[in-house]
């Protein structure tokens, strides 16, 4: 059987990438095929995401085992997980969060299943637009809205004020006296 995704990103409308691959593949092949089709490194901790139709996530499956064999929840590794293990409907929604420290992600559905046909090796069947740049460079991002941002003597208010027209508890309350003495209150 072959499983047919469609990738898209909320960054750059144009991309799109199809993708075709066994469903006896793992996750991890999945997780190459991405990665090739976008001409990004492997050098960031990816994870899949099995989402429901809303997009909210339900289960996580990681590049590697992070260890939490205390949590009751069932951990998935990439390499250990084939396709058809965890997805078995069209329009099967996943998220492919390719920058973990940013959050960026992919929106993946599972568009097609070709039954009675297999494929050796995953291929990019439609290939359209620019990824989306891998990661975001923090300090450069930072670097940039510093030197864009106007800061001048001025922007944190008025430095004209006079201390003394504010009475000593910091109220300005002028001559009317505070309403809160009143014995209604």
């Amino acid at each position: 059987m072959i499983f047919k995704f469609r990738i898209i990103s909320d960054e750059v409308d144009d991309f799109l990438r199809e993708i075709k691959i066994d469903s006896e593949s793992s996750f991890y092949d999945l997780h190459e095929a991405i990665l090739t089709s976008t001409g990004y490194k492997d050098d960031q901790m990816t994870s899949f995401f099995i989402c429901d139709d809303d997009w909210e996530k339900e289960i996580e499956i990681t590049l590697e085992d992070m260890g939490n064999n205390n949590s009751e929840e069932d951990t998935f590794v990439m390499k250990n997980v084939r396709l058809s293990e965890l997805l078995e409907d069209e329009k099967q929604k996943l998220l492919y969060v390719f920058d973990p420290f940013a959050e960026r992600v992919f929106f993946i559905e599972l568009s097609e299943i070709i039954t009675g046909k297999d494929l050796q090796h995953a291929i990019c069947s439609r290939k359209e637009g620019n990824p989306p740049q891998q990661t975001i460079d923090f300090d450069a991002q930072m670097g940039n809205s510093a030197t864009s941002t106007d800061l001048d003597e001025n922007f944190y208010g008025d430095q004209d004020f006079d201390i003394d027209d504010f009475d000593p508890d910091g109220f300005n309350v002028g001559s009317e006296g505070n309403p809160y003495d009143d014995d209604r209150y």
